[in-house]
Protein backbone atom coordinates (compact mmCIF):
# COMPACT_ATOMS: atom_id res chain seq x y z
CA UNK A 1 0.00 0.00 0.00
CA UNK A 2 1.73 3.58 -1.18
CA UNK A 3 1.58 5.93 1.63
CA UNK A 4 1.62 9.17 -0.42
CA UNK A 5 -1.11 9.29 -2.88
CA UNK A 6 -0.13 10.62 -6.43
CA UNK A 7 -0.30 14.07 -7.60
CA UNK A 8 -4.05 13.18 -9.77
CA UNK A 9 -5.50 11.86 -6.03
CA UNK A 10 -3.92 14.67 -3.97
CA UNK A 11 -5.22 17.12 -6.20
CA UNK A 12 -8.92 15.54 -6.64
CA UNK A 13 -9.20 15.28 -2.91
CA UNK A 14 -7.87 19.07 -2.30
CA UNK A 15 -11.26 19.81 -4.79
CA UNK A 16 -13.79 17.63 -3.28
CA UNK A 17 -13.38 18.42 0.57
CA UNK A 18 -15.04 22.06 0.71
CA UNK A 19 -18.30 20.01 -1.65
CA UNK A 20 -17.80 17.10 1.36
CA UNK A 21 -17.51 19.71 4.20
CA UNK A 22 -20.88 21.63 2.71
CA UNK A 23 -22.92 18.84 1.69
CA UNK A 24 -22.07 16.91 5.50
CA UNK A 25 -23.01 20.51 7.01
CA UNK A 26 -26.32 21.31 5.54
CA UNK A 27 -26.94 17.39 6.98
CA UNK A 28 -26.44 18.59 10.37
CA UNK A 29 -27.80 21.64 10.16
CA UNK A 30 -30.92 20.32 9.24
CA UNK A 31 -30.70 17.74 12.08
CA UNK A 32 -30.51 21.17 14.56
CA UNK A 33 -33.51 22.53 12.77
CA UNK A 34 -35.40 18.97 13.65
CA UNK A 35 -34.01 19.68 17.09
CA UNK A 36 -35.39 23.03 17.13
CA UNK A 37 -38.98 22.36 15.90
CA UNK A 38 -39.75 19.13 17.75
CA UNK A 39 -42.41 20.54 19.92
CA UNK A 40 -41.98 17.23 22.31
CA UNK A 41 -38.85 19.18 23.54
CA UNK A 42 -38.79 21.77 26.30
CA UNK A 43 -36.69 24.66 25.39
CA UNK A 44 -34.33 23.58 27.61
CA UNK A 45 -34.32 19.99 26.14
CA UNK A 46 -33.93 21.60 22.97
CA UNK A 47 -31.32 24.17 23.98
CA UNK A 48 -29.09 21.13 25.62
CA UNK A 49 -29.67 18.48 22.66
CA UNK A 50 -28.43 21.00 20.50
CA UNK A 51 -25.42 21.45 22.39
CA UNK A 52 -24.80 18.22 22.12
CA UNK A 53 -25.52 17.67 18.63
CA UNK A 54 -23.22 20.85 17.82
CA UNK A 55 -20.04 19.30 19.76
CA UNK A 56 -20.69 16.11 18.27
CA UNK A 57 -20.71 17.38 14.55
CA UNK A 58 -17.45 19.82 15.26
CA UNK A 59 -15.26 16.98 16.52
CA UNK A 60 -16.19 15.17 13.64
CA UNK A 61 -15.15 18.21 11.55
CA UNK A 62 -11.96 18.47 13.04
CA UNK A 63 -11.34 14.87 13.03
CA UNK A 64 -12.27 14.78 9.12
CA UNK A 65 -10.96 18.39 8.39
CA UNK A 66 -8.25 19.38 10.27
CA UNK A 67 -4.34 19.16 9.43
CA UNK A 68 -4.41 17.57 6.06
CA UNK A 69 -1.56 16.98 4.15
CA UNK A 70 -0.55 14.77 1.41
CA UNK A 71 0.63 11.90 3.59
CA UNK A 72 -2.47 11.50 5.63
CA UNK A 73 -4.73 11.86 2.89
CA UNK A 74 -5.52 8.25 2.88
CA UNK A 75 -5.93 8.57 6.55
CA UNK A 76 -8.35 11.48 6.54
CA UNK A 77 -10.28 9.36 3.39
CA UNK A 78 -11.20 6.99 6.14
CA UNK A 79 -12.20 9.19 8.60
CA UNK A 80 -14.43 10.73 6.21
CA UNK A 81 -15.44 7.24 4.55
CA UNK A 82 -16.07 6.39 8.79
CA UNK A 83 -18.54 9.60 9.55
CA UNK A 84 -20.10 9.50 6.45
CA UNK A 85 -18.89 12.81 5.45
CA UNK A 86 -17.52 11.06 2.29
CA UNK A 87 -19.18 8.11 0.32
CA UNK A 88 -17.94 5.33 -1.63
CA UNK A 89 -19.58 7.31 -4.70
CA UNK A 90 -17.68 10.30 -3.61
CA UNK A 91 -14.59 7.82 -4.86
CA UNK A 92 -15.11 8.48 -8.47
CA UNK A 93 -12.61 10.60 -9.37
CA UNK A 94 -9.73 8.99 -7.59
CA UNK A 95 -7.23 6.28 -9.22
CA UNK A 96 -8.26 3.11 -8.69
CA UNK A 97 -5.81 1.15 -6.53
CA UNK A 98 -6.76 3.74 -4.35
CA UNK A 99 -10.79 3.98 -5.03
CA UNK A 100 -10.41 0.12 -4.39
CA UNK A 101 -8.12 0.45 -1.19
CA UNK A 102 -11.30 2.93 0.30
CA UNK A 103 -13.94 0.39 -0.95
CA UNK A 104 -12.36 -2.23 1.22
CA UNK A 105 -11.48 -0.47 4.18
CA UNK A 106 -15.17 0.58 4.07
CA UNK A 107 -16.29 -2.64 3.52
CA UNK A 108 -13.74 -3.87 6.82
CA UNK A 109 -14.93 -1.02 8.80
CA UNK A 110 -19.19 -2.05 8.34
Amino acid sequence: MKNRPNEKDWKAFRQLVPTLRERYLQVCNNELVAILADDERSPTEKFWGLEERVGEVAGTLRACLDGHSRSTMNDFMMRMLGAGMMTVEDLEPFGEELRERMVEWSKADS
